[in-house]
């Protein structure tokens, strides 16, 4: 069985990109740890969130595909990130929400944890989680006091028709273990924590299939410490019959792509270098960064790109 260390990030698609950048550095107190392009097409951002340094377990990313139309939740798809703050935080997450505007449901409890689901501008389903043991991880805060920021992530929850060949993939292929059960919630958990550790499992075998658009996750990424782990983790995903990519530089980190039989686009990510590989920790995000390969383009790629401010 191949090991992992949890999530490494969670990609996702919104519309307008100013009001993306504004919900997550204004409302969550994120820090904006990179502005790239999207590798695949030069002309659309490509946004990353986290803490101070973007560290693998607390980088959320976006494509801004600007006018793409909603996605539908449905079977096949990640259908809600969640984020893991200090255990006495809730309280004063909500009364932030509240004053926001920003749409939230009640609390409730999720195998001993407390939750509040709440959604960004373009409806993606985020979720805070109350964790124990929380309030030590060290975290970025930018308008948000210290003591009730946001540490990085708790997990993910994946969407699928059954639940028997995705947990293959997550304990044969990825590293994670079933931890338990709570009605057609399967929660699975991966040792190394502290951040993006879980990743639970609904299963709905009437559901319709989602539909990607705005405020839909692209992909989850699950940590591999180094190329040779990757490998092997690349390995255990052929070994289960599926079709994982050639190994891709992300420039950031490098990724093996594989779509898992529930319909989930996953990702294998490096730990390294990470992304003060081409810009100091203190000025992470301050600027537009390009791969070599798009250099040449700087004048066309920026002149194509809509205004963050």
């Amino acid at each position: 069985m191949s090991t992992s260390a949890g999530i490494h990030h969670v990609t996702a698609i919104c519309g307008d990109p100013r009001r993306n950048v504004a919900f997550y550095t204004g409302s969550l107190g994120l820090r904006l740890v990179k502005k790239t392009v999207n590798f695949d097409d030069p002309t659309t951002w490509h946004l990353y969130y986290g803490d101070e340094t973007g560290s693998p377990g607390t980088a959320l990313t976006f494509f801004a595909w600007g006018n793409v139309p909603p996605g539908h939740t449905g079977v096949g798809q990640a259908v809600a990130t969640a984020f893991t703050i200090p255990e006495r935080s809730l309280a004063y997450w909500t009364d932030r929400f509240a004053e926001r505007g920003i749409p939230h449901d009640q609390p409730e409890r999720r195998f001993g944890d407390t939750v509040v689901s709440f959604r960004d501008p373009d409806g993606m389903n985020l979720e805070l989680v109350a964790a124990k043991g929380t309030r030590v991880l060290p975290a970025w805060s930018d308008g948000v006091p210290a003591e009730h920021a946001i540490r990085g992530f708790f997990g993910v929850t994946l969407l699928v028709a059954d639940v028997e060949s995705t947990a293959r993939v997550l304990t044969q292929a990825v590293g994670f273990t079933l931890h338990g059960q709570e009605g057609n919630r399967h929660r699975f958990v991966a040792s190394g924590g502290p951040l993006g550790t879980a990743v639970d499992v609904r299963v709905e075998p009437g559901s319709a299939v989602g539909r990607q658009g705005a405020g839909s996750v692209h992909h989850v990424a699950f940590r591999a410490s180094d190329d040779a782990a990757e490998m092997e983790m690349a390995a255990a995903v052929r070994a289960l019959a599926l079709q994982p990519t050639d190994q891709i530089d992300r420039h950031y980190f490098r990724s093996v792509y594989f779509r898992e039989p529930g319909g989930v686009l996953l990702e294998i990510a490096t730990d390294g270098p990470g992304f003060t590989v081409d810009e100091p920790k203190a000025t992470l995000g301050s600027s537009l960064k390009l791969p070599a390969w798009y250099e040449p383009r700087r004048v066309e790629i920026e002149a194509a790109l809509p205004a963050l401010a």
